[in-house]
């Protein structure tokens, strides 16, 4: 075998890697609802725009919340973000279809995808053509582990996004209730 045989071996096996990986851009077959619920803490995005990614970074932390509504597809869903010592909330209702939701007011639909991670969610922001815009990787965890990392890094790749953006698990939380707590404005 030349040198040359062995590099197209190589890169024959790196293409049936990569090929693999980006099967864990799948949907969740069966997303249960009770299963979202309560708070979800942002460990890493792969973002596709270099813009937004320079936004993303002045964020200190950001945590996600799902709580059940009257009806079992309705959730209510809360974002908060911390900046530079201030905290904003954000409150959408949301119906879930299936393995996805979509906001009402702007046109982006979101699909939670496979991860192996037992206690994380992966969530796909999409445009209103289907275009990817951003992938998150949330956890109860402030950190994950490194297979769970390098899975959510391949998925990012096949999105053909930028590389993972990791948040300091070393800033401070938001408390999840709007109430201001010592240092921080709500």
């Amino acid at each position: 075998m030349t040198f040359r045989d062995l590099k197209s071996l190589i890169d024959m096996f790196a293409v049936c890697v990569i090929a693999l990986l980006c099967l864990s851009l799948q949907p969740l077959d069966q997303l249960d609802h009770h299963q979202l619920e309560g708070s979800w803490v942002l460990v890493a995005a792969g973002l596709r725009d270099p813009a937004h990614l320079e936004h993303f970074k002045t964020r200190d932390s950001a945590i996600i919340k799902f709580a059940s509504a009257s009806e079992p597809s309705k959730i209510s869903f809360t974002r908060i973000f911390g900046f530079n010592d201030s905290c904003h909330y954000l409150l959408s209702n949301i119906t879930l279809e299936g393995s996805s939701f979509s906001f009402e007011k702007i046109n982006i639909t979101v699909t939670f995808l496979y991860t192996s991670c037992p206690d994380c969610v992966v969530m796909r922001f999409d445009n209103e053509s289907k275009e990817p815009l951003r992938v998150y990787l949330f956890s109860k965890r402030r950190e994950v582990e490194q297979k769970e990392m390098e899975e959510f890094g391949a998925q990012v790749a096949c999105l053909n996004m930028l590389p993972p953006e990791r948040m300091d698990p070393t800033k401070e939380l938001c408390p999840e209730n709007e109430e201001k707590a010592e240092g921080q404005k709500a």
